[in-house]
């Protein structure tokens, strides 16, 4: 499958595409989310990638703002993440050749069992906010500029509440699973994506306490880094990685990853 983008590009990348292929580099690195790598996608699509192609995948798993700021400064050759409008920034900036939706799933509020506030008999997201904003239960943040944490403000926002680090608002800086951990072991309240949480595999003392909203929804992208802004990238390979990835057979694979019987992510790339 050949992308429209890459039919559009200057005739100095098809030249420095033929020189890559000339160095056989055959890897590429990719900048993601540690939402992806936790829940085990990589581990299960990446050694097929391989077998098919010979061509090894890379993954530097951080937070999405701190993925795109890797790949701003030239250290990938493919981004995948999930903060849209970031997304477009960054091809809009020149670092991205072109963003394509990949796959989605959804964020879920995350509590102790014993539910204490009774945050699971909210009627709606806002009222689960505003429970969560205006009680005394300890609300736990990544604090990270990730996919996870950058909804986490705009839901904030949505209800006009700004927290602030304090001994009810706790900012761990740290990635999904850790920051699960930290919330069940204070018996608090967080936001994760359904993935991570799947594939946690200590939930006895925690349950999925709100889901269901539309404002949930939690779109992946992917998008090859720019050789014209980056010119040590990978080109040639980065588009076979995304062209698989967006194609039939890798979507039918995305969609095929299940983790105790369920679902993990929902491809949506358009075909």
């Amino acid at each position: 499958m050949i992308r429209l983008s890459r039919i559009l590009l200057p005739t100095v990348l098809l030249a420095m595409s033929a020189l890559q292929t000339a160095a056989a580099q055959h890897h590429i690195l990719v900048q993601s989310t540690t939402s992806t790598q936790n829940s085990g996608l990589y581990d299960y699509l990446l050694p097929i990638f391989t077998s098919e192609t010979g061509i090894e995948v890379r993954v530097v798993a951080v937070g999405t703002g701190q993925a795109i700021r890797n790949a701003t400064n030239g250290d990938a050759d493919v981004l995948l993440v999930h903060a849209k409008a970031a997304e477009l920034a960054f091809v809009a900036s020149g670092n991205g050749v072109e963003r394509f939706d990949l796959m989605y799933n959804d964020f879920v509020i995350i509590g102790p069992r014993s539910d204490p506030i009774q945050l699971s008999d909210a009627t709606n997201l806002s009222v689960a906010l505003k429970i969560l904003s205006t009680s005394t239960a300890v609300f736990v943040s990544r604090g990270d500029d990730s996919g996870t944490h950058q909804k986490e403000r705009e839901l904030w926002a949505s209800i006009g509440h700004s927290p602030h680090p304090s001994a009810l608002y706790r900012e761990t800086g740290a990635g999904m699973g850790a920051t699960l951990r930290t919330t069940i072991e204070m018996q608090a309240y967080t936001i994760t994506d359904r993935a991570t949480w799947i594939a946690y595999g200590a939930q006895k003392d925690a349950m999925i306490v709100f889901e269901g909203d539309d404002a949930l929804f939690n779109q992946y992208g992917i998008i090859e880094v720019n050789p014209l802004q980056h010119p040590h990238v990978n080109l040639e390979e980065a588009a076979i990685f995304v062209d698989w990835m967006l194609s039939s057979h890798g979507q039918n694979l995305i969609g095929a990853f299940t983790l105790n019987g369920q679902q993990l992510f929902f491809p949506n790339a358009e075909q």
